[in-house]
């Protein structure tokens, strides 16, 4: 008989940044971004990756999402608090769209995901990325955003409702991490038609 453990998510509550603002992502954000992801990779279920990314693998995903299916960072002007990225910005975090599936229907819905570095939690990080990644998916012509989440991850689920997505499914037990089966939520954001 398998436990199910509740996994543990690091939050932070801090003061929100009131000096932060969004850019697309640079070949030269790899380490930062890198350094924000692979821990989440390595002691949490938040992804269902198992293996942390080498400089390498992050180059080359960061080339992947470099037109049709951006990555924006979230760089901090506030403080010193954030991962060293291009030009010595401090990166807070990155939100990124890729295809939802690989039928040619599909091409109008993305799915998203959010990661803000661990510090940065509770501070508007995740909330000004997931708002100006919407905003740039409706410029680009996307009509839906998927965000599929482990059911678990409180946070993420109430970032997502905050910004108007709304809980369309679960899949039970999709995935397997950490010795514990996972269940994934699915959210929807239909863009709204502009007039």
């Amino acid at each position: 008989m398998l436990l199910r453990k509740r996994p543990k998510f690091p939050t932070d509550l801090g003061v929100p940044l009131r000096v932060m603002r969004t850019r697309l992502v640079e070949l030269a954000d790899a380490q930062a971004l890198m350094n924000i992801y692979n821990p989440e990779v390595v002691e949490t279920t938040v992804t269902f990756d198992l293996v942390a990314r080498t400089l390498q693998e992050q180059e080359e995903w960061i080339q992947a999402h470099l037109s049709i299916h951006p990555c924006i960072v979230a760089v901090n002007e506030e403080d010193d608090l954030g991962e060293i990225g291009a030009r010595g910005e401090k990166i807070l975090g990155f939100a990124v769209v890729s295809p939802f599936r690989e039928r040619p229907a599909y091409l109008t819905t993305v799915e998203n995901s959010v990661y803000v570095l661990r510090a940065a939690r509770g501070r508007g990080v995740g909330e000004k990325l997931l708002r100006d990644l919407i905003e740039g998916a409706k410029d680009s012509g996307f009509h839906t955003l998927i965000a599929r989440i482990v059911g678990e991850n409180s946070g993420s689920i109430k970032l997502h409702e905050k910004c108007g997505f709304k809980l369309v499914g679960t899949e039970i037990e999709v995935g397997r991490k950490h010795g514990l089966w996972l269940d994934v939520v699915e959210y929807q954001y239909i863009v709204p038609e502009r007039r």
